[in-house]
């Protein structure tokens, strides 16, 4: 099995028949999948996502892919192919187009609108090019067919590439869900026949990999649904993903059986709802549908809310609600469904918001006190079918953190794949498949790039640390004034300390030790102020690390007077 390894250097030249295959995002983490394929020097890019902050990353708004690699060769990219309109695979479309406006964008009816749909925010319009389950076409060098895979938002695809080097069958998200809301399975007969003709490497969904069995059928949630509508005394407030078209339906048609009337919360839950209603992948029962603004009309036993929140994100409706902060007061009685399950990191952000709702008296439903949720991957037996009937003679999992990607491995081992064959490769890692083989041959930079209020990529991990310091450990500032004539103190040293739990007065017992090391320092014929403010820091930091066990922010300023 082909590990990356930290001396990987520059990967050498493709060989002249080979293909490339390089992530730039997805390996080694749940979000900002984009993977990148050369072949005869062109490249086709499946996916472009994002990845949501977590507590590490103060200020943050989205993480992109790092699309450096790819910066100067934007002219060979013949297509994006989106595999499904989740954030995480379409969010950094816009931010790619920025750099290259006119790259086609190919993928289904609903991805391709939910797509649209946010580029017009940036003023973007696209080139783009819908395609169905069953299609083939050629982009540029490469010949992609679309197979239809069933996940957690509808019309979601696998794309398969056929080069003179052979066939990558890239699954995208997937799970095999065999009685499907909306009755598009997974076609297996499509994996068996690409398998039949010869699957040289086989990018597979990760993210259930270590779950054993079969991933819970969607219909299976109705009944735990059904049940929340007839307990519920008050209102029901449901937080889902606001592309989770299944589950919006599936409320949707509990409310009309319940005489509810449903109320969208939240721009991006209209927005994609919008779309979804327009193209015919969601259903609204007559009369169900009401704007938020009219609620008042309605008895609180005759209103269900859908909105944003349920990964615990700051600003979206969930969170502002248990925070007292939105139009909507949750109260006693009410009932708040989270409708998803926990992205890996969110865990305390929505632990916290559950807190805050049942201290405000709500009774909250949960993926882990009621089947309100089911995933939208595959879980290991699926893994395990789909490597029987591709039989790939290589495999190289994608989408999940790094203990998902092993699992994956093994699982692909376990079925027959040699384990040379299988590639675990990380973000910016090189494979190339050269004669039926996938080697690790290189790594590419391949770092996190920050968007940040109207930024991107200017924020760096070390200011991302510095915030950490501020937010963690206080700041202090030291103001000194030195006589430029006599190299003597003549004003301070005056200390403002932030996010002490001490008294300001407790930083009087550092002054004398300043003076001190100025009075040195100067007595030494050290006049220069740059080296004078790193003495007071040195001080300071040192007094303060022995005394309150602290390492906060210091920002010395000596001043020539």
């Amino acid at each position: 099995m082909s590990h990356p390894h930290p001396e990987l250097t520059t990967p050498p030249p493709l060989a002249e028949d080979g293909v490339r295959v390089v992530a730039l995002g997805g390996l080694g983490e749940v979000g900002r999948n984009m993977t990148v394929i050369e072949h005869h020097g062109r490249l086709l890019i499946v996916d472009c996502g994002v990845l949501f902050p977590e507590d590490h990353h103060p200020g943050v708004d989205l993480i992109l892919p790092d699309f450096s690699y790819i910066q100067d060769r934007l002219d060979d990219v013949d297509a994006i192919v989106l595999t499904h309109g989740h954030e995480d695979h379409i969010g950094a479309v816009p931010f790619l187009l920025r750099l290259k406006a006119d790259i086609p964008l190919v993928g289904s009816q609903l991805t391709l609108a939910l797509v649209e749909a946010k580029l017009k925010e940036h003023r973007i319009t696209p080139y783009t090019l819908g395609v169905k389950e069953g299609q083939r076409e050629q982009l540029g060098s490469f010949d992609c067919e679309f197979v239809a895979v069933n996940h957690s938002i509808p019309d979601a695809l696998a794309v398969a590439i056929r080069t003179s080097a052979g066939t990558l069958l890239h699954t995208g998200d997937f799970k095999m869900d065999q009685l499907p809301l909306d009755g598009r399975l997974t076609d297996l007969r499509a994996f068996a026949r690409l398998g039949e003709e010869g699957v040289a490497l086989f990018l597979t969904d990760s993210t259930n990999a270590e779950v054993p069995g079969f991933t819970t059928p969607e219909k299976d949630i109705a009944p735990a649904i059904d049940r929340v509508f007839q307990q519920a005394q008050r209102r029901i407030i449901v937080a889902c993903f606001s592309s989770h078209v299944h589950r919006v339906q599936q409320v949707l048609d509990a409310a009309y059986a319940n005489k509810r009337k449903v109320a969208m919360v939240g721009r991006s839950m209209l927005r994609n709802m919008g779309i979804a209603q327009e193209l015919g992948y969601l259903h609204v029962p007559d009369g169900v549908l009401v704007d938020v603004k009219k609620l008042d009309d309605y008895r609180d036993d005759e209103v269900v809310l859908i909105c944003t929140g349920s990964q615990g994100e700051p600003m979206a409706a969930l969170s502002r609600m248990a925070n007292r902060d939105h139009r909507i007061n949750v109260g006693e009685g009410d009932t708040v469904v989270l409708a998803s399950s926990l992205i890996p990191g969110n865990e305390n952000a929505v632990f916290r918001v559950i807190n805050g709702l049942m201290r405000l008296g709500a009774d909250v439903v949960h993926k882990g006190n009621a089947k309100v949720h089911v995933s939208g991957h595959a879980s290991a037996g699926e893994l395990l079918y789909c490597y029987n009937i591709v039989k790939p003679r290589n495999v190289m999992p994608v989408h999940g953190e790094w203990r998902h990607l092993v699992a994956n491995a093994d699982l692909a081992v376990a079925t027959g794949v040699p384990r040379e064959n299988v590639v675990l490769a990380e973000d910016g890692v090189v494979v190339d498949l050269v004669d039926g083989q996938a080697r690790v041959v290189g790594a590419v930079d391949c770092g996190y790039v920050y968007v940040d209020g109207s930024s991107v990529g200017e924020t760096t991990e070390a200011l991302l640390k510095d915030r950490r310091i501020l937010r963690d450990e206080g700041f202090i500032s030291i103001i000194v004034v030195m006589d430029a004539a006599t190299g003597k103190i003549a004003a301070g040293p005056e200390i403002q300390a932030r996010g002490f739990a001490e008294d300001q007065e407790v930083f009087d017992q550092v002054l004398p030790k300043i003076e001190q090391a100025l009075a040195e320092a100067t007595g030494n014929g050290v006049s220069d102020t740059y080296q004078l403010q790193q003495i007071v820091r040195r001080t300071v930091g040192g007094w303060v690390g022995g005394k309150l066990r602290r390492r906060p922010m210091i920002i010395p300023m000596v001043i020539e007077a």
